[in-house]
């Protein structure tokens, strides 16, 4: 007698399909940390798909801090994973279909921002080069960039956020669930907790606390969160050619260090809209959304991230929302993004 079948919440079998690919990314190769250049890669495709092999949108989602690729089979209490909420959305016949690549740029600090930088490595490359075209050379897409978009949450959202404005060319629509934006905000009210952490538990010293992470499960001491994202945070933002990574504070009062700062705020996708004027005027639609109490002040980013787009004008297709959550437990809001994404990708233009 053969076993009887699980089903829900152990096993909900998928409507549509989910590819699992391994790509080798000369960008990653030689990275200052380390980490691996072999990364997985998942491409969700919807119902019919497969068997009817026509050409389809992408939606490319990126992950937030700490996210790796396998991340998305995970559920909490009663609600479904990422994949199955990607599987539910286009298993409705209403939602154009797309398929969905999901990226892995997880470091071993946590996260990579989306960013090309010499402390962390080349994962703005990375994704916009290469894994782009990795999907559209096994997937039948449509490869253009009026049919691509990026959504994410937290990091993934600021990646969401930067990356059509850097690449216009590969992305024509984003949408961000609390994206790191309004660095002031969200980044600097860490700096007295991560300076009198360093005094209290390792002598002032960086190099002190990355080598004690090292010895123990990560999150077992109560400022691990503020230290590992400011360290991680500032390799990406202000990391010398060399690998030198430079804080934006004096590491034994917080004072600022305004030109190490400025390099950050250079990076604050609020800040980034004027010089990106024209690439987002470009694109075919944004989605902003955020809680109203995120512990992060992100929805107060996202508000700031909004009113700089309408300070630039001719940004014609912006929908914004602010909805009573915190930062976390928010993935019941992706599918809202998704949907709208899609609408705006798949028809021509």
């Amino acid at each position: 007698m053969s076993d009887p079948a699980v089903g829900p919440p152990w096993h909900r079998p998928l409507r549509g399909t989910l590819d699992e690919h391994v790509i080798d990314s000369v960008a990653l190769r030689g990275n200052r940390l380390g980490d691996p250049s072999v990364r997985p890669l998942y491409v969700y495709s919807p119902p019919g798909a497969t068997s009817q092999g026509a050409p389809l949108p992408v939606i490319y989602l990126i992950q937030s801090f700490a996210g790796q690729v396998d991340m998305w089979r995970n559920r909490s209490w009663h609600r479904l994973s990422g994949i199955e909420l990607i599987d539910e959305l286009f298993s409705d016949e209403s939602v154009p279909p797309c398929r969905v690549a999901m990226i892995d740029c997880w470091t071993s600090l946590g996260g990579s921002q989306f960013v090309d930088s010499p402390g962390t490595g080349r994962y703005h490359t990375y994704l916009c080069e290469e894994a782009v075209a990795f999907v559209d050379a096994r997937h039948p897409t449509l490869a253009l960039r009026d049919h691509r978009a990026i959504t994410g949450k937290s990091s993934g959202g600021y990646g969401a956020m930067i990356t059509p404005m850097l690449r216009p060319d590969v992305f024509g629509a984003l949408a961000t669930h609390a994206g790191d934006a309004l660095f002031e905000l969200c980044y600097w009210k860490d700096v007295p907790d991560v300076v009198r952490a360093l005094r209290d538990r390792y002598e002032g010293s960086y190099e002190r606390y990355l080598a004690d992470r090292l010895t123990r499960p990560v999150m077992t001491e109560p400022a691990d969160a503020a230290l590992l994202n400011m360290w991680a945070m500032a390799s990406a933002y202000s990391a010398d050619e060399d690998g030198t990574v430079n804080l934006p504070f004096d590491i034994s009062s917080g004072r600022m260090i305004d030109e190490v700062w400025e390099r950050w705020l250079a990076c604050d996708p609020v800040r980034m809209v004027r010089a990106h004027a024209d690439a987002l005027r470009s694109l075919r639609g944004i989605y902003i959304d955020a809680g109203t109490h995120d512990e992060y002040f992100l929805d107060l980013g996202a508000v700031a991230f909004r009113d700089a787009l309408a300070d630039i004008g001719g940004v014609t297709d912006v929908q914004f929302e602010l909805f009573a959550a915190g930062h976390g437990g928010i993935e019941y809001r992706y599918p809202l993004a998704l949907r709208y994404l899609a609408e705006r990708i798949a028809a021509p233009r």
